[in-house]
């Protein structure tokens, strides 16, 4: 059971809007009804009527498919929309949103244009990633100067019902956080398929491979974290010389595989600024 402190309880007495009712919505709107906030504090604008339906037998919550005027009640309006589609989103709910706190989880789409679409300087953006569905995600954040200290608590508030978080000071470490933890997931996906799939190769089931790779990653992403040690030496203590473990790394080593999944991500940071470039206001 989750005893909310006196700060959580400041939190969930205020109105939150969100535009857009996707994963990463519904993510954080579970989080808050977890932490006590009332399905009738929360607004969501989506467009889709399949989704509507979602929210509602998920939440208990009567989605709008179109922006209205009772989004003026909101305290904060988090942007969980596509970067392609935020603009227009942004121009349709602007004369109704102008002096809520804005959190955006878009990837991509600079404070710049959110502020010049929106017509307000409160905005925050952030980078959230897939295990906040689960309570365990890690978000990076950004402030506008406009921001105040208890606009960031407030922020802090929303975003620790989905996982941990970390303010960063210069906006453009975002496309870097977004090849990293934001893409994160699905690097660790990738690794996870290729052991299952190596696992059955050398015979073992599909079940067994998958409980042993998964565990495999909880376990020593446990350890990493409560570890003072770098990933480096906790690597070199299970890499004796003339080991199991050796040959596989000396295999990955001389498939130059740490600079080619290094280059992967660097080509994610770069795919962040262009949706920044293509979408964001001329």
């Amino acid at each position: 059971m989750t005893v909310n402190t006196p700060e959580q309880n400041q939190t969930i007495a205020m109105n939150i809007a969100f535009i857009g009712g996707g994963n990463m919505a519904s993510a954080i709107i579970g989080g808050l009804i977890k932490r006590g906030l009332a399905a009738s504090q929360i607004q969501v604008v989506e467009p889709f009527d399949a989704q509507r339906a979602k929210l509602k037998q998920a939440f208990g919550l009567q989605a709008e498919a179109t922006p209205g005027a009772a989004l003026a009640s909101a305290a904060i309006v988090v942007w969980a929309v596509k970067p392609q589609t935020f603009k227009d989103a942004a121009l349709d709910t602007r004369f109704h949103t102008k002096k809520a706190l804005h959190l955006s989880v878009a990837a991509g789409i600079r404070s710049d244009s959110i502020a010049d679409w929106l017509g307000c300087e409160r905005i925050v953006r952030s980078m959230p990633n897939t295990p906040a569905l689960i309570g365990k995600g890690v978000t990076a954040l950004f402030a506008r100067p406009a921001v105040t200290a208890t606009d960031r608590l407030a922020v802090e508030r929303v975003i620790q019902t989905t996982g941990d978080y970390v303010w960063l000071e210069q906006e453009e470490q975002l496309d870097a956080v977004t090849a990293l933890s934001g893409s994160g997931p699905a690097y660790v996906f990738y690794f996870i398929e290729a052991m299952v799939q190596a696992g059955t190769e050398m015979g073992l089931s599909r079940e067994q491979a998958h409980k042993l790779a998964v565990g495999t990653f909880v376990g020593s992403s446990a350890l990493a974290k409560a570890s003072d040690e770098p990933p480096e030496t906790l690597r070199a203590r299970v890499t004796s010389k003339g080991g199991t473990t050796y040959a596989a790394i000396t295999s990955m080593e001389q498939d130059n595989v740490k600079n080619l999944f290094m280059r992967a991500m660097h080509a994610a940071r770069q795919r962040a600024r262009e949706l920044g470039d293509e979408f964001g206001a001329s």
